[in-house]
């Protein structure tokens, strides 16, 4: 065997880590490693007090590396580890039943109802209000401020005015939760349809006007395309917001069912690990949605025949 042939598996071994560190894959997998890392030594350090107590009250006397071990097995940790936070996912979405109510994918899916009614709520009334301050300039002066003074509220604080309101007229279940949704998304949608529309330039409206476009042309002919890269960035934001109000809407109702449900009854009993637990699963439900917007703006970028950066 030449040396040449001995050399080429080396050099396709280098080619293929060049690859993987001009990408992204590369620096994301360094990241995760860092904070998995800082994740236990948070842990063990969160942890100690509390087991060295234990042992101390049942009257033992254990190594550090025993109390090492023990800060990283705990039932109720004050921080769970890593480790802890996958097998409780694994007991609660892939050895629960789908239809129990302890399978977090059951919670998931009550969540996500209502985040994907509240996005289309936010998502209409955000493209609308967004068009009509664009075309009536009375309207910009008199909306926008009051849609950014919106968002100055805490959520926390008008979720439940929204739910006891809805709930004395009869209105319950999925409806109150999106509106708490659509209040928190349908804001970035308007303000990035609104950049989008405005975006093209004068001398772009004034060769629309040469060729004699109506503004109903005008609009979807010039500002509406334009407006497309905006209008998926506000629905990247809005979709992740979204779901943050479906959690925030499932709190002061004392839900039965749904990620917040999970949150609330993690914090009833002390079940830090299964409130850690939910919390990974919103944020790889949101993380999903997120990619799926994404995605959604490809395929419209290729049908527009915009080319990738």
């Amino acid at each position: 065997m030449t040396t040449e042939a001995l050399t080429l598996p080396v050099r396709q071994a280098r080619q293929k880590s060049s690859r993987l560190w001009k990408g992204n894959t590369g620096p994301v997998l360094v990241v995760v490693l860092a904070v998995v890392v800082l994740w236990y030594v948070a842990a063990v350090a969160m942890n100690w007090q509390g087991v060295t107590d234990a042992f101390e009250r049942a009257g033992e006397q254990r190594s550090t590396g025993e109390i090492l071990l023990a800060t990283l097995e705990q039932e109720r940790p004050m921080l769970p580890a890593p480790h802890q936070i996958l097998i409780e996912l694994k007991k609660t979405v892939i050895d629960m039943p789908v239809t129990s109510r302890r399978n977090l994918l059951f919670h998931g899916w009550v969540t996500l109802s209502s985040t994907l009614l509240g996005f289309a709520l936010g998502s209409l009334l955000g493209v609308v209000l967004a068009v009509l301050i664009v075309h009536v300039k009375t309207l910009e002066r008199s909306l926008m401020p009051w849609i950014i003074s919106s968002q100055t509220i805490p959520i926390l604080a008008i979720a439940p005015i929204i739910i006891v309101v809805l709930g004395s007229i009869g209105i319950t279940g999925l409806f109150p939760k999106a509106i708490i949704s659509a209040y928190l998304c349908f804001f970035p949608i308007t303000i990035s349809m609104v950049k989008g529309l405005t975006s093209p330039d004068i001398m772009q409206r004034d060769l629309m006007r040469t060729y004699s476009a109506s503004r109903t042309q005008t609009f979807w002919k010039l500002r509406l395309p334009a407006s497309l890269p905006y209008l998926f960035a506000g629905l990247k934001v809005a979709i992740a917001i979204s779901l943050v109000g479906a959690i925030v809407g499932e709190l002061p109702t004392g839900a039965q069912a749904g990620l917040g449900a999970r949150l609330l009854a993690g914090s009833y009993y002390g079940q830090t690990i299964q409130i850690w637990a939910a919390l990974f699963g919103a944020a790889v439900l949101a993380s999903s949605l997120v990619a799926i917007v994404g995605l959604g703006e490809r395929i419209v970028n290729s049908r527009m025949g915009v080319r990738a950066a």
